[in-house]
């Protein structure tokens, strides 16, 4: 366990499946939009991956700084940058895989949302894999709390941006995205709700 634990790190059961199904390969230029300290991204550094990562937290990029000049040293300090989501400053369509895992939903309100989600497909190639993990009021209707907007209270007693099956279907279409699995949620006991997202960028997507 303790060598999983090493290769692997906390990774996300959702993105290892997609790692196993082979939709991540080898040589493929990875974005993680919202890293954070690279919780998700320890295989991909041990594995010659060539990953990018932004976060507003400095903080948690420094760690990851630290992270990758220990798995992969050869990849450039500056492939890790504290900065929001939104407002990345990496090219266009330059990744063959964009990961936002566990941010969508801590959006203010639906321009802030919307912006960090433009931000992430941007980066993204034609062609491209989008992976995304946000929580959701999909089997939890009845038991979520409108704050304001689109942003709910949860039965854990925490706030979050709010998404449902109906609105990431309308924006896979205004994205310009085909699904390339039904959306799989996970509802943690009754207290959240999980959903995978998964999407390929079409040839002529133009965003929203």
């Amino acid at each position: 366990m303790a060598d999983l634990q090493e290769q692997f790190g906390a990774i996300d059961i959702y993105l290892f499946d997609q790692l196993l199904r082979g939709r991540i390969a080898p040589r493929m230029l990875v974005m993680d939009a919202g890293c954070g300290s690279g919780r998700n991204l320890v295989y991909l550094l041990r594995e010659g991956y060539q990953v990018f990562g932004a976060d507003m937290n400095r903080g948690a990029v420094e760690e990851l700084r630290r992270l990758a000049a220990r798995l992969a040293p050869g990849l450039p300090e500056t492939n890790f940058r504290a900065e929001p989501v939104e407002e990345m400053s990496f090219p266009a369509a330059f990744a063959d895989v964009a990961l936002s895992s566990a941010v969508l939903h801590f959006a203010r309100d639906d321009e802030q949302f919307l912006a960090m989600l433009r931000g992430t497909w941007r980066v993204l190639r034609p062609g491209g894999l989008f992976f995304c993990r946000l929580a959701s009021s999909i089997g939890m209707e009845n038991r979520v709390e409108r704050v304001a907007g689109n942003r709910f209270r949860l039965p854990d007693g925490s706030e979050r941006y709010l998404v449902d099956e109906a609105r990431l279907m309308r924006l896979t279409e205004d994205l310009g995205g085909t699904l390339l699995d039904p959306l799989k949620t996970t509802v943690v006991q009754n207290q959240r709700s999980m959903t995978t997202w998964v999407l390929r960028k079409n040839s002529a997507s133009t965003g929203i």
